[in-house]
């Protein structure tokens, strides 16, 4: 089957003459992930229109679906406080992201524009380096004391969910705010008042440290595939899609290393960039060749003594 591919009919929407009521509406019939690919596509001048017709939480959606550094220049060219306020709608492990390809000043604008709940959260996030899983953890969770009755729970829910969507997984800490296990959301819904929440939690329910290198933790992830994992201090979460997206870019740049490239991003070089790069290198491990290949062939009447040298050639000439 063909995916059909919006891009054309969302430009056209754009560059139509409606009004912004109506082309705002049209729009929202579109996923954020079309939109965002269709961005890259517009002149500063649609994309400021866009700006101006969509909501925050719209554009905020928008974001989350672009690279972080196209993000970064699309924030570029909006009013500081617009550009807070969409921010302030991300999860907080993509606003992470995005605020570190931004230069100091422009990033120090937005941070200080912030609301407070989410300027500390990215205050946590940003105090792990970017080789830690803690640097992609994300405060979108519902958190709730191992204490309450399932009836203060519910309405811990209710009240959490206004904030943050990622509720079908609910995590309770001990007294001490530690990660002591999950609840599952069917059974909370389903739970009777004065049925006991201890009989609800899961303790066994996979955890992480978020001092952890990525490298060393991101099988255990995949492993369990579980929609949200915690760290054992509830910082925050690590979602399904920050996984894929560890999965996808550990899996690139191992094909990058096989393709004996120095990151993933050679891979989608244009084909002119490479050849300025590795061109000189190619010319002179090919010089160093034909010298390793000269000095082979002084020891010729050697080689037709002892064939078994000829074994060894390779190597020999991989010394180049």
């Amino acid at each position: 089957m063909e995916t059909k591919d919006y891009t054309q009919e969302i430009i056209d929407i754009i560059r139509s003459n409606t009004s912004p009521a109506v082309m705002s509406s049209r729009l929202e019939d579109y996923h954020a992930n079309d939109l965002a690919e269709v961005l890259k596509k517009l002149t500063v001048q649609e994309r400021c229109k866009l700006y101006r017709i969509l909501d925050k939480d719209m554009l905020s959606d928008i974001l989350e679906y672009t690279e972080a550094d196209e993000a970064a220049e699309y924030l570029k060219e909006m009013e500081p406080r617009k550009a807070a306020a969409i921010l302030s709608g991300m999860e907080t492990d993509s606003l992470a992201e995005v605020l570190r390809m931004l230069d100091k000043g422009k990033k120090r604008l937005l941070i200080d524009l912030l609301d407070d709940d989410v300027r500390h959260d990215i205050e946590v996030i940003a105090s792990f380096d970017e080789d830690e899983i803690g640097s992609r953890m994300t405060t979108n969770c519902i958190i709730i004391q191992k204490n309450v009755t399932v009836k203060e729970a519910m309405s811990s829910l209710i009240c959490q969910a206004a904030k943050n969507d990622n509720i079908s997984t609910i995590f309770v800490v001990s007294s001490q705010q530690k990660f002591y296990g999950a609840i599952d959301l069917k059974d909370l819904i389903i739970a009777r008042q004065d049925h006991p929440l201890e009989e609800l939690v899961v303790t066994s329910y996979p955890y992480v440290y978020a001092e952890e290198e990525i490298d060393e933790c991101i099988e255990r992830l995949k492993d369990y595939s579980e929609d949200s994992v915690p760290d054992n201090r509830l910082l925050g979460v690590i979602t399904s899609s920050s996984i894929i997206e560890l999965v996808d870019d550990e899996m690139g740049e191992d094909y990058a290393k096989l393709a004996g490239l120095t990151a993933e991003e050679d891979l989608k070089e244009p084909l002119k960039e490479s050849m300025k790069k590795r061109m000189p290198w190619l010319l002179i491990l090919l010089a160093l060749g034909m010298v390793v290949s000269s000095v082979v062939g002084v020891f010729e009447t050697v080689v037709t003594q002892l064939p078994i040298i000829m074994c060894f050639q390779s190597l020999i000439l991989d010394m180049a």
